[in-house]
């Protein structure tokens, strides 16, 4: 539509315009019924494309017309209240949308969301019970298909109750009790994908830097380092389990403790402690991965692809649980009986390892 060189002040009010730098009024139904000589119930029938209503085809075309003409658009809220569903899904976060790597699981969701027609609603609670107590229930109130209830690290949860009026899956989280559904980073996948970068190097002695915090990834990724020694044909030495504080500071002061077990390799619980480890080490003249191979976890890209050199680590699947997430709660991908999806954690091999002396790599 374009306007008119002899308008007037006046011919700015009508609903398919507007005055400069003011938003346009919404169009009416009673607008569209005018523009179309027509009641407001017809215009509302061919909108709800009622199939059994008696409108001929050219009433029916007439009211289209006037609703392209017009920019009609359907009051969607009212259209979900009505009918008890919606194309909107909700995701309810501790803090994954501040969190720069587990902001991912947000992207995956929604970007599977999009593929079938859905449009994700995020409410980010910075783990307030109060904040997210409000946001499940305005999600209930606007009907949505269903809740993602996602946690920025994986943990153990008590699902709200308000979850259970929904259809709902737990992400990168999971309960105590049977029932609910979950998808989950595999930890002792990803434990022992950790190891393995540094057995098929020839490394045969290698420390474990484990979290002080009582964790699934503490314990998985354990059990899976375990879990390779003993594929490997090495016997399990407790001595090379060292505890530290999950963060650089712990990597850096547990660094004398990795120094005196005399190891060649070491994999750490997370990128942040490797970082924090590279620093003791420097201090003490020795070089990555030289002197002493080093693996992290999580593929924090700010960290591990800018550390010198550049740290071999395993990825947690941010994205990929959203995407499961979201197929999960849509019934595209089943949980089995378990009740969980378990998500590979993939190596990322990058500068940090090496062969040691005098050892030959392990070819697999």
């Amino acid at each position: 539509m374009t306007e008119s060189k002899n308008s007037g002040p006046d011919d700015d009010k009508g609903p398919a315009s507007s005055a400069r730098g003011r938003s346009r009024r919404p169009v009416t139904l009673r607008e569209v019924a005018s523009a179309a000589g027509v009641s407001v119930s017809t215009v509302s029938l061919v909108i709800n494309e009622k199939k059994n209503a008696r409108i001929g085809a050219e009433t029916r075309q007439r009211v289209q017309a006037a609703i392209r003409e017009l920019g009609y658009r359907p009051n969607a809220m009212a259209k979900n209240l009505v009918e008890g569903n919606s194309r909107f899904i909700g995701l309810v976060a501790d803090a994954i949308a501040t969190t720069p790597f587990a902001g991912q699981i947000i992207h995956g969701a929604q970007d599977e969301a999009w593929k079938h027609g859905y449009v994700l609603l995020v409410a980010n609670t910075e783990a307030d019970d109060d904040a997210e107590a409000e946001s499940i229930s305005m999600m209930l109130e606007h009907k949505v298909r269903g809740i993602l209830y996602s946690t920025w690290y994986h943990r153990l949860v008590e699902v709200p109750a308000a979850l259970t009026e929904t259809d709902f899956v737990l992400v990168n989280c999971f309960a105590a009790e049977p029932g609910p559904r979950a998808v989950v980073p595999d930890e002792v996948a990803g434990g022992r994908a950790a190891a393995e970068l540094l057995l098929r190097q020839g490394h045969r002695r290698i420390a474990f830097v484990n979290t002080t915090t009582p964790s699934p990834a503490r314990e998985g990724r354990l059990r899976g380092y375990q879990d390779a020694l003993t594929a490997a044909g090495i016997a399990f030495d407790p001595a090379l389990v060292l505890d530290a504080q999950p963060d650089q500071g712990g990597g850096y002061e547990i660094t004398d403790a990795v120094l005196a077990q005399q190891v060649t390799g070491v994999c750490c619980h997370n990128d942040r402690v490797a970082m924090g480890l590279y620093d003791g080490l420097r201090d003490r003249g020795q070089r990555v991965p030289e002197d002493l191979a080093v693996v992290g976890f999580d593929n924090q890209e700010v960290i591990a692809a800018h550390l010198r050199p550049a740290l071999s680590t395993v990825a947690l699947p941010h994205y990929e649980l959203g995407v499961v997430g979201m197929r999960v709660l849509l019934g595209l991908d089943q949980v089995g009986d378990l009740g969980r999806i378990a998500l590979d954690c993939p190596p990322v091999e990058r500068d940090s390892i090496a062969t040691p002396p005098a050892a030959t790599p392990i070819k697999r």
